[in-house]
């Protein structure tokens, strides 16, 4: 798990790909302090783990799923990266719930100045748009973001100057890709809601029923 707090900006060294899926070799500094061959790390808010790792680089497989799912796949040699180890048991949670487990893709379609703060309006698919609401959380690109307004088919975030220096989104520009990751909790409930439905016997009392018997 992780909590969407970037901890430092890597570099993608180098990219092996194959028919359906890559590795990627990741430049960084403060990651590995403690880093150990299996570890999960947060690559753009993509969980992927450490296959091999010297004393700044470390490997990571990317399977076919990812690729799909992700913007894994748009990464090139000399891209910057947001990067953050999954969370200790006995850290301090300064994001929210972040899985590292990709829900879709978005595509930024304005950005906007408002006194010391950045705007980032997002278009995105309604298979995602349906978990969001305003004041709640989304990880962009593995950043923990608030939600500050949303229409049918975009949401726009805040960014203020700290999350911007310290993170890739001040590379980036209107038209591109970003991943995101919905709020766990609202998915949970989804579900949960579901199958409570599914699995609940049908009532022989219907509207038909009540009619033919004066309700």
């Amino acid at each position: 798990m992780f909590t969407g707090i970037v901890e430092e900006i890597g570099t993608i060294q180098g990219i092996r790909s194959g028919a359906n899926s890559s590795t990627l070799t990741i430049k960084g500094d403060v990651i590995f302090d403690d880093m150990k061959l299996g570890d999960s790390i947060a690559v753009n808010g993509v969980c992927l783990t450490v296959a091999s790792f010297s004393k700044n680089t470390f490997d990571a497989d990317v399977m076919h799923e990812t690729l799909k799912r992700s913007s894994t796949g748009e990464l090139k040699s000399g891209s910057s990266v947001n990067l953050e180890r999954a969370m200790p048991a006995n850290g301090r949670f300064g994001g929210h719930i972040v899985t590292g487990h990709i829900d879709g893709t978005g595509t930024i379609s304005n950005i906007k100045r408002d006194d010391n703060a950045i705007i980032y309006t997002v278009k995105t698919t309604s298979n995602v748009m349906k978990y969001i609401v305003e004041k709640g959380s989304i990880a962009i690109d593995g950043i923990s973001l608030t939600i500050v307004s949303i229409t049918a088919d975009s949401f726009s975030v805040s960014i203020i100057p700290h999350t911007a220096k310290s993170t890739i989104l001040s590379e980036k520009k209107v038209g591109d890709t970003v991943n995101l990751e919905n709020d766990v909790i609202g998915k949970y409930v989804e579900k949960l809601m579901s199958f409570e439905q599914e699995s609940k016997p049908q009532s022989k009392i219907t509207q038909e029923f009540l009619t033919k018997f004066g309700y």
